[in-house]
């Protein structure tokens, strides 16, 4: 049987196309059992493809199970974290946008409250005229 120590990382050096494992001869390792009496008897593993010829390449199948999972899941994380990053450009924009709209309404209002002050001035101007000129025909009648 294979010595039992992991030799080195399960980085993407042990993992191919078609998700199989790769020995350090960079053949394909061959999916194994232990067949010694013991508690791993039964259990499934990687292995060097030229053993005994071993290259030291160990690796137990529900490792290597455990580790394809855990990468589905990081692919998972990632691409939900490209889509928030998304949503976030765009939600920028529409913000952008929003508050490009907002500071023309407030120009709007800014000049639709200057037109009516104007208006109002001029209302009062004439409203203030009419009386004085109310004032100045009833003071003419009272000369006469």
């Amino acid at each position: 049987m294979a010595s039992q120590n992991s030799s080195g990382s399960s980085s993407s050096q042990n993992t191919g196309p078609g998700n199989h494992l790769y020995c350090y001869h960079n053949e394909i390792a061959p999916l194994r059992v232990v067949r010694f009496q013991g508690p791993k008897m039964g259990k499934r593993f990687y292995g060097c493809s030229f053993w005994p010829r071993t290259c030291g390449f160990f690796r137990w199948a529900d490792e290597v199970n455990d580790e394809r999972e855990m990468r589905f899941l990081l692919l998972e994380k990632d691409t939900k974290i490209a889509e928030l990053e998304h949503e976030i450009d765009m939600l920028q924009l529409k913000l952008k946008e929003v508050e490009t709209k907002n500071a023309e309404l407030e120009d709007l209002v800014h000049e639709v409250g200057i037109e009516c002050t104007e208006r109002r001035l001029i209302m009062e101007s004439a409203s203030a005229d009419k009386k004085m000129g109310f004032y100045l025909a009833a003071s003419w009648f009272y000369l006469l």
